[in-house]
């Protein structure tokens, strides 16, 4: 809840209370849950929230922010009519009243004064455009990875939240659970030795679920804002494919890939765990081949390394199933090993699991539940454990890798300038054009 609203809030409570108590003929009376005399937070003190994108994910993310006592979700959008319907009549449920408004367009959300915070849950290609304009609007976010569709969009996400002063939860909440945070920590405080091989696997879009639809154009829906569901990207026939997941996640038009839109979370356990595989400069190769199904024409697979001047390297490849043993983040030292996914973790020696950490070691940040996370930090002004710097590199690693499936061929880093060094045809590549009138 930002500063001036809190005031304000109390403020107008404050003098509410104060006019019924001084006033005869107009007695006015607050309830006490609304003064928190019942135990419930009063409603001067909750975060005021609403949800952009209402689909799977952003229902998800919705419901918990709803179970949250200190927090109040007052709004919802989405371009699909049935699904912005039924998010505000879970909302409305939830709360038992008929409060919750209902949005096609993000930007009438935006343009609210009394909303703190927005989570943005939309497709990849919409998330720079809405997440800038948020903080321009000084709202605090949880925003779903990766940034953006390009290296360019996510460091315009970044600079915005820096310059306007937001709270930015990235949606990597594997660093909310105690598995991954421990196996960075093994890594950053040299329990493995020196660090000289981290290798990451995601899994790649030969995701079992994936939907086979003829590439032909299909009537547009009653109740789909078509044109607002495409916004920057090009304008294209519809086709149910262009919406329903997992099929946008492989159009190029919506999103980079799984080896950027899945990668980004292990990814990011790599940056954790081994900062210098985003600060050191590298020379990265990569080789994969690429999708031709229908509607579908994103990266398929994905095999190559990041190496350093210092030695370390990081090898990143998709993973054939999710439980496949490549799948997530292995951090090798001269000394020992560990591994860490959704499944578990794993290290060599066996002993480093029972690893009790000294006072004098590096602590990381614990976070026991990231969207509860988020909302302690929009109370307490402090980055929370997944701020828009980690979000930005765990999603550009990503983005420069299939560069280099894109290209056919090996390039050179500078994560000091974020660009690729003397090479214009990979540097134009790191930003994408938006259909007019949209652009950042």
């Amino acid at each position: 809840m930002r500063r001036n609203k809190v005031l304000g809030r109390r403020s107008f409570l404050a003098k509410a209370v104060g006019t019924a108590a001084g006033s005869i003929a107009f007695p006015y009376f607050v309830c006490s849950s609304a003064l928190g005399k019942d135990g419930s937070v009063a409603a001067s003190e909750r975060i005021v929230t609403a949800s952009i994108g209402t689909g799977g994910q952003g229902t998800a993310n919705m419901k918990v922010f709803c179970g949250n006592p200190n927090v109040r979700v007052v709004a919802v959008c989405d371009v699909v009519k049935d699904r912005r319907e039924k998010a505000k009549s879970i909302v409305d449920a939830i709360y038992k009243n008929q409060d919750c408004k209902a949005y096609n367009d993000w930007r009438d959300i935006i343009a609210r004064d009394d909303i703190d915070a927005v989570c943005i849950t939309t497709q990849d290609h919409w998330h720079a455009l809405i997440a800038v304009a948020a903080a321009k609007a000084g709202k605090d976010m949880y925003c779903e990875k990766p940034l953006g569709v390009a290296v360019s969009e996510c460091r315009a996400i970044r600079d915005a939240v820096r310059k306007y002063n937001c709270i930015f939860q990235t949606g990597t909440q594997q660093r909310s659970e105690r598995n991954f945070r421990f196996a960075c920590e093994l890594a950053r405080n040299g329990y493995l030795g020196k660090i000289h091989t981290v290798r990451v696997g995601a899994p790649g879009p030969v995701y079992k679920r994936t939907y086979k639809r003829p590439p032909v154009e299909q009537p547009i829906p009653l109740g789909l804002d078509y044109e607002m569901y495409l916004g920057p990207a090009p304008m294209k026939p519809y086709n149910g494919g262009r919406i329903a997941w997992p099929d946008w996640y492989l159009i190029w038009d919506y999103s980079a890939g799984f080896i950027v839109n899945w990668g980004v979370h292990h990814l990011d356990i790599a940056v954790w765990g081994c900062p210098d595989v985003a600060t050191q400069p590298c020379e990265l190769e990569f080789t994969g081949s690429y999708r031709n199904d229908g509607l579908t024409d994103n990266i398929n697979d994905w095999r190559g390394e990041f190496r350093y001047m210092s030695g370390l390297k990081m090898l990143y490849t998709d993973a054939v199933e999710r439980t496949d043993e490549n799948d997530g983040c292995l951090f090798k030292g001269d000394e020992g090993w560990v591994h860490v996914n959704r499944y578990g973790i794993q290290a060599q020696p066996q002993s480093l699991l029972e690893v009790k950490l000294k006072p004098s070691n590096t602590h990381l940040y614990e976070s026991r539940e990231h969207h509860e996370d988020f909302i302690n930090c929009v109370r307490t002004r402090k980055d929370p454990v997944s701020p828009v710097e980690a979000g930005h590199k765990a999603s550009y690693l990503g983005m420069i890798a299939e560069t280099s499936v894109r290209l056919k061929r090996k390039l050179k880093w500078d994560p000091a300038k974020e660009s690729f060094v003397g090479d214009d045809e990979a540097n134009n590549l790191l930003k994408r054009p938006m259909r007019s009138p949209w652009h950042l």
